[in-house]
């Protein structure tokens, strides 16, 4: 591992040296604001550097990035970069199992979107913002293995040699995922809260590839759903015509991880169950068996620092389950508010930490609630009359009263309104709209009874 030559500076804490643990898309988002604002950055990823084309394949369940994650990437001036390979997508495809095909638009105006972006593509553009800085150094097969809390050191074992050596800095970044060693060395203080929670449900990922010659074999602008009561598929276009498929079973019962598992069991649950994307995924069989399956898990800790030493970010402070599409957005905003609290704050870094914790921590626990509720409708509901009615009827009072009432999705997508915020507005909007419906069914039926009597 190249020796790291730190910038002299007698107050380490107007210039502390960032040590970042992991460079997928959080970690390498905040080296680059770290090291755009001046600050020397060392960043430590266990993965070969995906620039090299050695990124592994079967986990990435492509990205919806919206507003927030969106804002991130303006402020290091690579949204358009971003976007430009991003393909829009304005809504649901909804498809049931006789073959019809339902469109649920996502938002009430033309320029609500989510874009579906590859997340290999994405972490590369931010490692390359990091790296294109002097006071940022990137090191790859470097695994952290664990961390010193009080002196912000961590432990690294390279992953050729197995050599291992405790390298010191300033602060320390976890954002190495849900199983976060740095979060790991946290969980032993006292009075930090942790909590882990499976669904009994996991995912595998499966592909369309483009239509021969090129282009979509779908409907290029949305995300297609195979809701299927109890489990469900989705579908991503990706820019080159392909889709990046995604199997969300349980791990038990008639149709499940345990009961699939032989070529013929597969072949005769797509028959029966998606027999649509099942005529488009030509390699469905090999990649059933050769990508892993994976769990699906909601992660909850706090506090997300120790004293001015430690922070962290992304799923290690916060894992959450996929289904609003809201992860890596979160992720990155989290980004965006240490930022601004350390630009507040500093050096005053516990302080520094103490706003962000403040301003993240009910935000992302909404959002953790939302996900986890959006599966159960992603799964049972979305095609069902009562669910269409009442999405429809939303976008019709958004017409009716635009500064009034904004459905929740709309705010949590399309705005960076704080997710609890939304909640409790959209919460308030549903009891007032709840309340005029009440009065208006007892003046029928008053009116009614007058007509009667």
């Amino acid at each position: 591992m190249p020796h790291y030559l730190r910038i002299v500076d007698m107050d380490t804490r107007k210039n502390p040296k960032f040590t970042v643990v992991g460079a997928g898309l959080s970690g390498a988002l905040m080296a680059g604001y770290l090291a755009k604002a001046g600050y020397a950055v060392q960043m430590f990823e266990k993965l070969p550097d995906p620039r090299r084309g050695d990124a592994p394949a079967g986990r990435s369940i492509n990205l919806a990035i919206s507003t927030r994650g969106i804002h991130a990437l303006a402020e290091l001036g690579i949204a358009d970069e971003v976007l430009a390979r991003a393909v829009p997508m304005r809504g649901r495809m909804m498809h049931a199992e006789s073959g019809e095909l339902t469109f649920q638009p996502y938002g009430t105006a033309k320029h609500h979107v989510i874009n579906s972006v590859s997340r290999a593509g994405l972490n590369i553009a931010l490692l390359n913002v990091a790296s294109k800085y002097a006071n940022a150094e990137l090191c790859f097969n470097q695994k952290c293995t664990d961390a010193d809390l009080d002196s912000a050191s961590v432990e690294i074992t390279n992953g050729t040699s197995g050599e291992r050596q405790m390298v010191p800095g300033d602060i320390v970044i976890g954002s190495d995922g849900a199983f976060s060693v740095v979060r790991g060395r946290m969980v032993h203080l006292d009075r930090f809260d942790f909590r882990r929670d499976y669904l009994t449900h996991g995912y595998k990922e499966l592909a369309i590839p483009p239509a021969p010659g090129g282009g979509f074999r779908l409907e290029k602008n949305a995300l297609h759903i195979w809701p299927r009561g109890g489990f469900m598929m989705i579908a991503l276009p990706n820019f080159d015509g392909s889709y990046t498929c995604t199997l969300f079973w349980p791990f038990e019962g008639e149709v499940s991880f345990d009961a699939v598992r032989t070529d013929e069991d597969v072949t005769r649950v797509f028959e029966r169950h998606f027999p649509d994307a099942m005529r488009h995924m030509p390699t469905l069989l090999e990649d059933f068996q050769n990508n892993p399956t994976s769990s699906l898990a909601t992660v909850r800790c706090s506090p997300w620092y120790y004293k001015d030493k430690v922070v962290l970010l992304g799923d290690a402070a916060h894992a959450v389950v996929p289904f609003y599409g809201q992860g890596m957005n979160a992720s990155f905003e989290d980004c965006t508010v240490l930022n601004e609290c350390i630009q507040e704050h500093a050096p005053h870094w516990e302080r520094t930490f103490a706003a962000y914790h403040r301003l993240r921590k009910e935000n992302v626990d909404a959002l953790a609630d939302l996900a986890v509720s959006n599966f159960v409708e992603m799964r049972d509901q979305v095609g069902s009359a009562r669910f269409l009615l009442k999405k429809r009827s939303e976008r019709i009072l958004a017409r009716l009263l635009p500064t009034w009432f904004v459905p929740l999705y709309t705010m949590i997508s399309f705005s960076r309104i704080p997710y609890a915020e939304a909640v409790r507005r959209a919460k308030k909007q549903d009891r007032v709209v709840g309340f005029i419906l009440g009065l208006l069914l007892v003046m029928i039926v008053i009116a009614v009874a007058c007509l009667l009597t």
